[in-house]
């Protein structure tokens, strides 16, 4: 943590290591699988932009201009932030599952009409997004937290303590953003867990086979019934007098 020497000064700490495995993923187990989908973008993304939150927010602090400073790393520009990667990840998750329940339908040959609902709409991708962002209560907690500590070190004579209950608001915010990355990224486990089934469920259908017995033995009975009247089994009925007879006459 950055020390204050002054009640007057602002400091913005750097957050790289209290962002912790957002800024420095250590390499995964041997053997461990990678996820479903790509995230190194994303992560990254969410990084810069709050890194250039807080690059704007120390050339505001050092022309002087506290509240803009402040401003600048809020709970609105962190939860802006979030919300955007976890917005992102759920598209491109519910691409992925769209494609694998695609490539099912295809294989078993499901109907076109039912095959056209299998995709994600967006109504589902929100779901995706939500049951992604379950694991956030700590850090919109630590962020009501930062703004609440924000209000005290808003003066320009404001005192040491105060800023120093800033700096470590901001530094539990970035914690508590990381353990929300982490808890995504063990929901999305979770959704590839859950939409696997899915897709097997969707490989074992098969086409009803009731059409297929019912035209059998529609078709079986009318050639019985054919058969029983060209043998003169059955009487012929007028409709069918004269082809029928031009057929024993060809046969006599």
């Amino acid at each position: 943590m950055t020390p204050v020497t002054a009640g007057t000064v602002l400091v913005i700490p750097e957050l790289g290591p209290a962002l912790g495995r957002l800024v420095s993923p250590p390499p995964p187990p041997p053997g461990t699988p990678p996820h479903w989908i790509r995230l190194e973008d994303i992560r990254v993304a969410l990084v810069s932009q709050l890194f250039e939150h807080l690059a704007d927010a120390r050339r505001w602090a050092r022309e002087g201009d506290r509240e803009l400073a402040l401003a600048t790393v809020n709970r609105d520009a962190w939860e802006s932030a979030w919300t955007r990667a976890v917005r992102d990840v759920a598209q491109r998750a519910g691409a992925a599952i769209s494609d694998r329940l695609v490539a099912a339908a295809l294989e078993v040959r499901l109907p076109p009409r039912r095959s056209k609902g299998l995709p994600l709409d967006e109504v589902e991708i929100r779901a995706l997004a939500a049951r992604l962002s379950h694991g956030t209560a700590a850090l919109h907690q630590a962020l009501t937290t930062l703004d609440h500590a924000a209000h005290f070190a808003r003066s320009e004579r404001a005192p040491a303590e105060a800023v120093r209950a800033w700096q470590a608001a901001l530094a539990a915010a970035a914690r508590r953003l990381e353990a929300a990355w982490l808890a995504l990224e063990d929901g999305l486990q979770r959704e590839w867990r859950s939409w696997d089934a899915e897709v097997e469920d969707l490989r074992r259908w098969r086409r009803p086979r009731w059409p297929l017995l019912v035209a059998g033995v529609a078709l079986f009975g009318i050639a019985l019934y054919l058969g029983l009247l060209l043998g003169g089994y059955l009487p012929v009925p007028g409709l069918l007098q004269r082809p029928v007879q031009a057929l024993w006459a060809r046969w006599s």
